[in-house]
């Protein structure tokens, strides 16, 4: 993966240079054009693997109340889609990293959804509070241990009936990963699969 270095995974505050630069994408027939810079995740473009998921998941009715989850958002892609096609719900935008908090809070508020999505650090989440969809892109290459622990961390977070959304690269161990999960109890299904990369629908 060019240009994406452990850093941009886990450092609360990446030291890469700045430099914004703009990323534009369509989904489900909004454009929009948020601000990306270093030391974030897919800095130069919409993630593959992301765009794969916004594709072909089942983006939440437009009557959704949610709240949803963004675990891992970078400079907040999810985050803002989910919020524009679902405008009653709030949108919970989660990142270890300070400079994709803020990239996501600025680019919230570009696209008009800035009241809804609440960006924070993934301690600062209300203990108790679960949510009606998670959405993840999750750092796969952190290393399996770090990764089944942040899944395990959050999964459980979600509503009884609540669903789960998470792309990965079919060569980076998305059907180990299906696996594992349903190992855990969780009930993990293919939804669809497309450019190399397995998008997985996770509920109860």
């Amino acid at each position: 993966m060019p240009g994406v270095s452990a850093e941009h995974y886990f450092s609360a505050e990446p030291a890469a240079e700045l430099r914004p630069r703009n990323v534009e994408f369509t989904v489900a027939g909004r454009h929009y054009r948020l601000v990306a810079a270093g030391g974030v995740f897919s800095a130069n473009r919409l993630d593959p693997g992301t765009a794969v998921l916004l594709r072909k998941a089942e983006l939440p009715r437009p009557d959704a109340p949610g709240p949803f989850l963004d675990l891992g958002c970078g400079y907040g892609p999810i985050a803002c889609v989910l919020a524009s096609v679902s405008p009653a719900a709030t949108v919970y935008a989660v990142d270890v990293n300070e400079r994709a908090r803020q990239l996501t809070a600025e680019n919230a508020a570009r696209v008009g959804v800035g009241q809804r999505v609440r960006v924070m650090a993934p301690e600062r989440v209300p203990a108790g509070l679960t949510f009606a969809e998670l959405w993840s892109n999750p750092p796969i290459r952190v290393g399996k241990a770090e990764l089944h622990a942040m899944l395990t961390e959050w999964l459980p977070r979600l509503a009884d009936d609540g669903v789960a959304w998470l792309v990965v690269a079919k060569h980076l161990g998305a059907d180990s990963l299906q696996r594992w999960l349903n190992d855990q109890g969780w009930q993990c299904a293919r939804h669809a699969s497309q450019k190399g990369y397995r998008v997985l629908r996770v509920t109860r």
